[in-house]
This record gives structure tokens, sequence and C-alpha cells, in this order.
């Protein structure tokens, strides 16, 4: 097949899921074709199967904001004629599943037919779909897609309470590439962040409020104050300047390491012991199926669709949002008994095995084809 793929080149979930996903498709022996305003993060150096086309964003004096869904639109055309693509893969609906959309229809007038598989990844449902400024557009685009997935069954939920959608959702989880997080070396590399052996507890996102990145520093004192304890943080955000007030109020700044923003957190989440997600809401929780890929239990929130992949007393621990004496509890819990925390590491594991790219794929590919048999069913009406 071929494939093009629309993503946010970014950190976020998404685009690293959409990234992994082509390059896993690519390897299967697919044409992918990537199509956004800069390369994919995850996306490095040259891939048999897979090209890159950028989207030139244009400043127009004409326009206060760049009509940057337009621009998209005329590329996916473009790129859809010249490769003859049977498909888009668009992720996150705003604004690329309209783009997407608006792209298939310019097609059609040309009497070309190309499906659309809308992934659906969560703020654009949680988030954006509740502002009534978007609503129709979103049901809208939603509706008009060949095919719509999204990442957990709590996202479905959601969407289907917030929007009038009339299509199918299909339910593909999130998925990692379990090799990727194995780490050489890596208890001396443990000791550049905890020479005396301290427990490594690590946090990774974009530091919204929706994070809740103050919490893991409260719960983070609360541990390090019966056992000796070290905090990395990963990423960057607008809730940087309250994160770095928060931890000279509390006196903890001395045993944070903060690396800001990096390309392959996989080479860092194994050096933890315990992983922090204290997040408001999240629509799947990629970061923590990271974390129990490396081996690394999870303390997080019962929010979204975290209880689908971290499970309580198994893999991690579940609390309420904002409840860090609880999450302080749970993590001691597991970091006391180092026998206790090496079963849950196993578990950890187990659980990520559920969700490893070989088991997700296949379920892409196959969606794929039914949109692909429709297309041709509708071609030979």
């Amino acid at each position: 097949m071929k494939i093009g793929i629309v993503c946010y080149p970014t950190f976020g979930g998404s685009g690293v899921v959409a990234t992994e996903l082509g390059q896993a498709l690519a390897a299967e022996g697919h044409e992918v074709h990537f199509i956004s305003y800069s390369k994919p993060v995850r996306l490095e150096g040259e891939v048999k199967n897979i090209q890159f086309h950028e989207v030139s964003v244009i400043d127009y004096p004409l326009f206060d904001y760049s009509p940057y869904e337009i621009m998209l639109s005329s590329k996916l055309t473009d790129v859809a004629k010249k490769y003859h693509l049977d498909l888009l893969h668009v992720h996150y609906a705003i604004p690329h599943a309209s783009a997407a959309y608006m792209a298939k229809q310019v097609l059609a007038s040309q009497g070309i037919k190309i499906g659309v598989v809308t992934t659906l990844h969560g703020t654009d449902i949680t988030l954006l779909g509740k502002d009534p400024a978007f609503e129709p557009v979103i049901t809208f685009s939603i509706n008009a897609s060949d095919a719509v997935t999204t990442v957990s069954e709590s996202l479905k939920k959601d969407t289907l309470k917030y929007f009038s959608v009339t299509k199918e959702i299909k339910v593909i989880p999130n998925f990692v590439c379990l090799e990727e997080y194995e780490i050489p070396n890596k208890e001396e590399r443990k000791k550049l962040y905890a020479p005396y052996g301290e427990k490594i507890l690590l946090h990774v996102s974009n530091y919204r409020k929706v994070k809740r990145v103050e919490d893991v520093l409260r719960v983070f004192d609360k541990v390090r104050k019966q056992i000796p304890a070290k905090l990395i943080l990963v990423g960057d955000g607008p809730e940087r300047k309250n994160i770095d007030t928060l931890c000279k109020e509390l006196d903890t700044c001395g045993d944070i390491h903060s690396l800001g923003k990096v390309k392959n957190v996989e080479k860092i989440i194994g050096l933890a012991d315990l992983f922090l997600l204290t997040s408001e809401t999240e629509s799947f929780g990629l970061a923590a199926l990271e974390a129990m890929a490396a081996k690394v239990p999870v303390i997080s929130t019962n929010m979204g669709g975290i209880p689908e992949v971290n499970v309580h007393g198994f893999s991690g621990m579940l609390s309420n949002v904002g409840d860090v004496d609880d999450m302080a509890k749970n993590a001691l819990s597991i970091l006391k008994n180092e026998q206790t925390l090496q079963q849950f590491r196993v578990n950890a594991f187990e659980q990520a095995k559920k969700f490893r790219i070989e088991k997700i794929l296949p379920m892409y590919e196959k969606l794929y084809e039914e949109v692909l048999s429709k297309q041709q069913a509708i071609g030979n009406r």
C-alpha cells in the first residue's frame, strides 16, 4: 500500500505514535509518505520506503495568521496525485482531518479516489471538542472520514459524548517497540543522576496545566523525606516557571535533574525506578506505557485511558487526581522493598507486552484493507 501519514511533528504522543507506525509500515514493505510542516522528531536519517514532504508555511500580508489548513490540503492533493497514494492516515482531528477531507474532494473532482483514516488522540476531543467554535467542523470531519479510530475506550466514550458521531469508531491502542527501551551500561549511567544509589523517580511531559507537574514535585518531596531519592524531569512547556518556583519553595532543586526536551526519551526512561504520571486526564497515557516498556513501574492518576494501560497493584498504582499523599504512599510501598520493586518491574514489562507493535500493526493494516475494499466496491458500482 501507498500511505500518506499526517501528524504534528513535535514531541507529543500523537506525533510519536504516527512516526513509529509509519516506520513499522515501511519495514513491512509499504510505501509511506509523511506530510507535515517539519520533519517529525522521531524520524531520523534516511529510511527505506519512507519519504517526507514539507508543507510550506508562508506568511502573506493579507492574513493575520497563515492559512495552514489550506496549504496542508494543497500539499496532500499534490502528494496523493504524484505518488498515487491509496489512502491518507491523519492523526489528530484539527486541522488534519478537515484538510484531508478537502484534499479528498479536490482529488474526486479530478476522478481520483483516496481513502481517509482519522485517528483521534485526545486533546482534539477532550479540550478543543468542548469549544463550540470547533465542534461543527470536528463532527463533520469525523463523520466524513472513511474510518475512525481512537487510542482508548475512554476516548471513544468521550468522542461519542461530545460529538454527534454516526461513523463507527474502532479502538486501536497506542503501542511501543519494546527493543528500543533496552539501555546498555544502565547501572553506570544511573550513577550520573544518583551517584550514591538513590532511587530515581522520573516524569516526562509537555508541562501543560493538565499534566499537573507541580504534583510530581510534591510527591517527590514526600518520598525523598523518607528515602534517598532523585527526580529526573524531561520536557518543557508553559508551566515551567511555576515548577521552578515550587522546587525552590520545597528546597528540592538540588535533587532534581531537569533535562528539558529530549529527542530519544527511550534512552532515559529505563534509568528510573519509578515513573510519575499525575495528569488531570490522559486519553491513553503513552508515557506510562513507555515507562513500562523500560521495566519501570508507574504511579499515576486514575483518569481517562490511564487505567487501561496501568493496572493497579500490578504494573503500578492508581490514585485520584491531586491526591499527592496517596501517590507518595504508593511510591514508597514499592521503593522501600527491593523485592517488591523487582516484582513490579517484571509486571510492568509484562503489561507493556500487550501493547507491543507486533500486535497493534496488523490492526491498522486490516483497517486500511477494509477502507480500500470499500473504495474499490464503490468504484465498481
